[in-house]
């Protein structure tokens, strides 16, 4: 059996970003892992999203907008004692933008800390098939945050394993949400640092920033770092608008595309349509085998992160692939 699915993993959430006037506030719907699945959709990838959200309007609003492309939520939790996660989001001048802290709730967590075990052990028969066809499960590292989701996690990991289904991890290093979580909130830098790296090691493709990189390896080399984790995984290492370094099947380069004179709007959800558009690479057309190979699927990703910035929201923003084709084809690459 062909494996052509993608298991997207972790948090859905509201990013509530500030408006251009700064009188206000907009909501986006986001979360990495939901980004993420939502992005591979419209690149014409079969994806799955699992998570846990409030049984709220906001909930309901992931619902509408998952099957509006088509992402398959047969594992989504939906929790009647929490509330669907809202990030306040602000933008610099140049639109990159920063988390600024989470809108308060009268619920004692948030959905996403709480993605069950026991849920999905009661449908593992569903699961099992699901990873027969699966061929990448997507993870973030901000579910280790909380011990209830960390805990789902593993086991999913554990799963993954049995079926050969190979893990890409997105550090996604976002220090708010340990700060807020009471589980976390006590547990130093250095400690948390240490608990990622750790979970790093189960990655086949580690994609990360550079400040993340610098951060949890002390380097940018994305050989070097590849070489301290078990897997001596494939590393692919971001850096804004600046090219991107990588380690992949045994080679290593960095690839950038032309300066683009379109004007970013919001950086919101870059990395992970970036994220989407190299898997989406991944599955229609190969694992890459030679250096032109893997900076043809970089340079894709790419532009899939950059058309991202050019309006406001990660989701809405997501390019498809006639786009993104139609944007490389406007340059000489």
């Amino acid at each position: 059996m062909k494996k052509t699915k993608v298991v997207c993993i972790g948090e859905a959430l509201i990013d509530r970003i500030r408006n251009k006037s700064n009188k206000g506030f907009t909501n986006f719907l986001g979360g990495a892992p939901a980004n993420v699945a939502c992005a591979l959709r419209k690149l014409k990838i079969d994806s799955v999203f699992i998570g846990r959200l409030g049984n709220d309007d906001f909930g309901k609003k992931f619902l509408a907008q998952f099957n509006k492309l088509g992402v398959n939520f047969d594992f989504l939790q939906l929790d009647n004692e929490s509330s669907t996660r809202v990030v306040n989001v602000d933008r610099d001048q140049f639109g990159d933008r920063f988390f600024s802290g989470f809108e308060s709730s009268s619920y004692s967590y948030y959905a996403d800390e709480a993605l069950s075990k026991k849920l999905i052990e009661n449908e593992i028969s569903k699961l099992e098939s699901l990873f027969l066809e699966t061929k990448y499960l997507v993870l973030g590292t901000i579910s280790l945050s909380t011990p209830i989701s960390a805990e789902t996690i593993f086991f999913l990991l554990e799963q993954a394993r049995k079926f050969q289904v190979k893990v890409i991890i997105d550090l996604n290093w976002r220090e708010v949400f340990w700060n807020n979580a009471s589980f976390s909130a006590a547990v130093s830098k250095p400690a948390r640092v240490k608990l990622i790296k750790n979970f790093l090691n189960h990655a086949h493709i580690l994609k990360l920033a550079k400040e993340e990189a610098i951060l949890f390896f002390e380097q940018e080399n994305p050989f070097l770092i590849s070489q301290q984790m078990l897997k001596k995984p494939d590393v692919i290492i971001t850096d804004g608008k600046n090219p991107v370094s990588w380690y992949c099947n045994g080679f290593q380069g960095k690839t950038g595309i032309p300066d683009s004179q379109k004007k970013i709007i919001d950086t919101t959800g870059a990395g992970d349509a970036f994220l989407a558009g190299l898997i989406s690479k991944f599955i229609s057309s190969g694992y890459p085998s030679d250096e032109f190979q893997i900076e043809d699927c970089i340079k894709f990703a790419i532009v899939c992160g950059l058309l991202t910035c050019l309006g406001e929201g990660a989701i809405e923003q997501q390019p498809n692939y006639e786009k993104v084709n139609k944007f490389l084809g406007s340059f000489i690459v």
